[in-house]
């Protein structure tokens, strides 16, 4: 007869099977067919992230990083729109450079496996436009409502990866079904804008909401596919 604490383990290895089974068999599959070549576009963000840094740390270099990839709201839009790109690399100063190096390779790493490196880039770029747009538009609602922001955040400089990595953790538990994982990110997001009310805290809130719409569309395009097809076949559709 098991003890209550063999079932207990027992039922914990079923939910984390059920969990991450899906999501860890990618990932091994694509480490074990293509090894170090999985994730080349991870490899060279890692790569031009410690390039970046080490320029902005240099005398020569702080201004020139500053010109191409530095990101404030009070900047002219179109300015913002040609720096937001380059800026998710741009490690933050105020920030140990190894957590932005260690939250692409991971994260990064994991999503290209398993989506794909031009979704990869699609979605983290969304992401971070998205806490881009949203800094200007929390600016212009003012401290007093809810989701705004004080007019100080507009001089904020606005760099690293950050929100393209939340973003990118709930998009890829939503394609494999991690659902308890996308809560669990979602909620530590909530938890940091309770408990450190700034810019980067809500920035990683619009980045989840703009992340959420994008499944939301693409499961609604799913649906009518898999009804197209169906309809198309002659047979009645399948349910489960």
């Amino acid at each position: 007869m098991s003890s209550p604490a063999t079932g207990r383990l027992t039922r914990l290895t079923r939910l984390a099977r059920t969990e991450w089974g899906p999501l860890y068999a990618g990932v091994r599959d694509g480490v074990s067919e293509r090894r170090w070549r999985a994730a080349p576009m991870t490899l060279a963000a890692v790569c031009l992230t410690a390039l970046l840094q080490f320029t902005q740390n240099q005398s020569w270099g702080y201004q020139f990083v500053q010109n191409v990839g530095s990101v404030r709201a009070e900047d002219p839009l179109w300015l913002a729109l040609l720096r937001t790109p380059l800026s998710l690399f741009v490690p933050a100063l105020d920030l140990p450079v190894w957590g932005a190096l260690a939250q692409i390779l991971l994260v990064f790493g994991i999503a290209e496996i398993c989506v794909g490196w031009w979704r990869t880039l699609v979605i983290g770029y969304a992401a971070t436009l998205a806490g881009t747009l949203y800094a200007r538009v929390g600016i212009a609602w003012g401290p007093g409502h809810p989701l705004g922001l004080p007019a100080s955040d507009a001089r904020v400089v606005d760099t690293g990866p950050s929100a393209a990595v939340v973003g990118l953790a709930v998009y890829v538990c939503w394609r494999y079904r991690a659902w308890f994982t996308a809560g669990l990110v979602t909620a530590v997001m909530i938890a940091e804008v309770c408990v450190k009310n700034n810019l980067a805290g809500k920035e990683h809130l619009a980045a989840i909401a703009a992340v959420l719409v994008v499944c939301a569309c693409s499961e609604v395009l799913q649906r009518r596919g898999r009804g197209r097809a169906s309809s198309g076949s002659g047979l009645p559709p399948i349910q489960s």
